[in-house]
């Protein structure tokens, strides 16, 4: 009999909702090009701005704010570059100020020189280090051009929330830009670009119950804008060229609307499960370590770390167990290797965390089955010579 498996890694990605699938099923039926003036690609350019609004709505933004891209690496990319417009005239951006716990796609620098990426540091409870930003910022050589600060709203692996719009008060009062990574807050919290003082914000379709290989580039307005990524035939008003993956775009817009609309309901139930999850945990094994436990985390996420237990060891016990996890972020395809951000923090990076995320259609039956899997892995440590 096949090992029944028990899906507890949803900031690697959701499972695509039914609300989504059918969606885009409906969208595959439309022959049209959205670009196109005859009735079929009326037909297209209407689905397509509908997915738009609901987007837009998400993050409390104007739908003629979202640009799609391919996901969120790509919306990265597209903003944290040098080149910007203001209206007709060009504008510098002289350096880029990144948190020490930023995903990797934005931690890379776009298209920055190294020279011009510097680090923010974070404290050891892993939140961003305001007053080192405002020495940062107040120490930027505005000769270089304006500054630019981007800060994840939720850290994709301990699910701690940023001071963002603390952060954005300091970029803006040195003239500068605040970007802002939503990926893993999209669906979790609430969410106003106005209210978090973003210039840019950026969500991942497939974090929200959407189909991969979709996502947006939100701004506050129009005026100031970066150079284009992909040139060609003006789509998305020439800010992201190429016909647009209209069928996923569709997907997105459904998941948007259906994460917006269970909000609430969706944080009181996760908070919930994850009460009984860490409980059991610090039952199981009370020596194991949760990161972020003492600040606000998103209510979905538990970072942990068994003492003597490498990451590797953890993540391959859990899967034998039936139990999908990550051990930190999904995103280095498919290799384990030490945390950045436990290392940002000030802990051993040779200690190692596991991520367990949990998603609207996770059950109590499913944190008890991983707290059943994180008891055993959690004694093999002895039984194997790895602890005391």
């Amino acid at each position: 009999m096949a090992l029944e498996r028990t899906y507890l890694d949803w900031n690697a990605t959701a499972p695509l909702c039914d609300e989504a699938r059918i969606a885009m099923m409906d969208a595959l039926s439309l022959p049209g090009n959205a670009s196109s003036v005859h009735g079929e690609g009326r037909a297209a350019r209407a689905a397509l701005e509908k997915a738009r609004r609901s987007v837009a709505a998400l993050v409390g933004a104007e739908p003629a704010h979202v640009i799609f891209t391919s996901g969120a690496t790509e919306a990265s990319n597209h903003v944290l570059v040098p080149e910007f417009r203001m209206g007709r005239s060009p504008l510098k951006i002289g350096a880029l100020y990144v948190s020490a716990i930023e995903h990797p796609a934005i931690r890379e620098g776009g298209r920055f020189a190294s020279e011009n990426v510097h680090e923010i540091p974070v404290t050891g409870e892993g939140v961003v280090d305001l007053a080192a930003l405002e020495v940062m910022l107040a120490g930027h050589d505005r000769e270089t051009g304006l500054p630019m600060v981007a800060v994840m709203l939720v850290n994709n692996e301990t699910g701690i929330v940023q001071p963002v719009a603390e952060a954005a008060r300091l970029a803006h009062a040195v003239g500068g830009l605040m970007v802002v990574d939503a990926v893993q807050a999209a669906g979790r919290l609430p969410l106003d670009i106005n209210a978090l003082d973003a210039d840019f914000l950026i969500i991942s379709s497939h974090k929200i119950g959407g189909p991969k290989g979709v996502g947006a580039l939100v701004t506050r307005g129009e005026v100031l804008m970066p150079k284009p990524l992909i040139r060609g035939g003006g789509q998305e008003k020439g800010h992201r060229s190429g016909t647009e993956n209209f069928f996923a775009i569709v997907g997105f817009g459904a998941a948007a609307e259906v994460a917006l609309g269970e909000l609430d309901a969706r944080c009181v139930h996760i908070a919930a499960l994850r009460s009984r999850l860490e409980n059991g945990m610090r039952g199981a094994a009370p020596d194991v370590i949760i990161h972020g436990a003492d600040v606000e985390r998103v209510a979905n996420t538990s970072f942990f770390t068994l003492p003597e237990l490498k990451s590797e060891t953890g993540q391959i016990g859990f899967d034998l167990e039936g139990i999908a996890l990550s051990a930190g972020s999904a995103c280095s395809s498919g290799r384990v290797g030490e945390s950045h951000v436990l290392t940002a923090m000030g802990h051993d990076p040779k200690l190692g965390g596991l991520r367990i995320s949990l998603g609207p259609t996770t059950t109590e039956a499913d944190i008890d089955c991983a707290i059943t899997a994180f008891a055993k892995v959690a004694g093999r440590r002895r039984l194997s010579g790895q602890a005391a």
